[in-house]
């Protein structure tokens, strides 16, 4: 069982656009690929890739209630709170839960030795499941208005966990969603461009990697265009080039349609058969 992160050191480098045409090359050379769109913010991967609707599952979490009634302000459950999600006014004997930052971890509860916590359930998003030929597609989606889509992205890939190969379309960032993603991957391929911006941002994304042990790769999309520090960069500090992908106006225009390049354009499916070669070739040689 592999886990394939496609992740990004900000949105819009064409994350997405490498991971759905790597799941459509898998899905016709293995005998089982799954895909799992960890964007859960804005998830997007369903755009590109379909199937049959399996099934919907709701994920929820504990959200502690704090009865100011029995409450003996004592401040404990503040303390033990990593998040600063409980807002505690001593003064005024006022005290309650900032729902939006509740990682339910369940400290506080576990602080109150006094009865006045109690917890409720509530729904955060949800996952849905599609079948398709040799392959799974998972979607998870945040409720809006939710802080932290970190539970859904963990249980939408639980979801796969029996696969032999599994793509993880990452959120864009080096968040925690970002984190939730990549520590579940064996590989993680991140996709750039050639710009200043994505030079920075792709920077702070590779230390995050290599803090987290995780091996890694660079895609540079839109190769072509920009300027070619990013590939120096890259090169001096030996880091794998796993494929620069031109400026191409017919990628863009396939793209906006919601196609699969590879689908489409029969010499980009060599390109990414290739591409899905090299990274299994890593993998194999750092286990």
């Amino acid at each position: 069982m592999m886990n394939i992160a496609v992740a990004s050191g900000k949105g819009g480098t064409g994350k997405t656009f490498v991971s759905t045409n790597l799941y459509r090359v898998a899905q016709k050379i293995t005998p089982q690929v799954s895909i799992v769109d960890c964007d859960a913010e804005e998830p997007n991967v369903t755009q590109f890739v379909s199937g049959i609707k399996e099934g919907t599952q709701t994920v929820s979490q504990y959200l502690p209630v704090i009865n100011s009634d029995t409450c003996t302000f004592c401040g404990k459950c503040y303390d033990y709170c990593n998040y600063n999600a409980i807002l505690f006014l001593p003064q005024i004997k006022k005290i309650s839960v900032i729902e939006e930052l509740c990682h339910d971890c369940g400290a506080c509860v576990f602080a109150c030795e006094h009865g006045a916590i109690t917890e409720i359930i509530k729904n955060i998003g949800e996952i849905t499941t599609y079948s398709s030929s040799h392959a799974t597609i998972v979607e998870g989606r945040a409720e809006i208005g939710v802080f932290s889509p970190v539970p859904i992205i963990k249980k939408s890939v639980q979801c796969v966990q029996n696969s032999p190969i599994s793509l993880l379309d990452s959120p864009p960032g080096i968040s925690c969603p970002f984190i939730a993603t990549v520590t579940q991957a064996d590989y993680v391929v991140l996709v750039t461009e050639p710009t200043p911006f994505g030079l920075h941002d792709v920077r702070l994304t590779i230390e995050t990697l290599q803090e987290l042990k995780k091996p890694f790769g660079v895609i540079i999309n839109r190769a072509d265009i920009g300027n070619s520090e990013s590939k120096a960069w890259f090169l001096s500090n030996n880091i794998d080039i796993l494929l620069e992908i031109p400026f191409d106006l017919r990628i863009a225009q396939i793209y906006s349609q919601g196609a699969v390049l590879v689908d489409v354009e029969p010499k980009y499916y060599t390109v990414f058969q290739d591409l899905y070669t090299i990274i299994m070739s890593k993998i194999e040689k750092w286990k």
